[in-house]
């Protein structure tokens, strides 16, 4: 989302409180809605051979720390749905995932090795949070709090409802 329509689409909710508390709670009601699909992937990528093995694969210096781009690139497309046509990703988590996930291993891999695989480790975190944090406030909230837990905040931030 641009800087232009960001800023339209935080003055139309400024103006009409009513229609934002709306927009989180249809947010709110689609993260509850695929809240399955969330706690599966969440799952798999807390599993050993998520985190725990492709962290260890970056710091072995291994590949396989390129599969970590898998998890990121489905999460993505959960996130999208859920945003939706009026709810995108914020602009930045795009930049973090575009960024996390534009690397094939190559023959500059190993010479490059940070600059390469580190967007991957952020953008594989980034994406464990925002999924974590859908999990945990799909489950315990009825519908979008006016005072926000920090958890929540970053979700609205995700789809720019903050």
């Amino acid at each position: 989302m641009s800087k232009d329509r960001a800023l339209k689409k935080a003055i139309a909710l400024a103006r009409s409180p009513g229609m934002h508390q709306e927009r989180m709670n249809a947010l709110l009601a689609r993260i509850k809605q695929r809240l399955p699909e969330l706690e599966e992937l969440l799952a798999e990528i807390e599993d050993h051979w998520g985190e725990e093995d492709g962290v260890y694969r970056f710091y072995h210096q291994s590949f396989k720390v390129f599969g970590l781009q898998d998890f990121v690139k489905t999460a993505f497309k959960l996130i999208e749905e859920i945003g939706g046509a009026d709810d995108p990703p914020s602009e930045w988590y795009c930049q973090i995932v575009k960024e996390g996930t534009e690397h094939d291993f190559n023959e500059r891999t190993n010479a490059e090795w940070l600059q390469q695989t580190r967007p991957i480790l952020e953008a594989f975190w980034h994406t464990k949070y925002f999924l974590s944090m859908m999990v945990k406030y799909a489950k315990t909230l009825e519908s979008a709090p006016r005072v926000l837990p920090s958890g929540w905040a970053a979700v609205l931030y995700l789809f720019e409802l903050r």
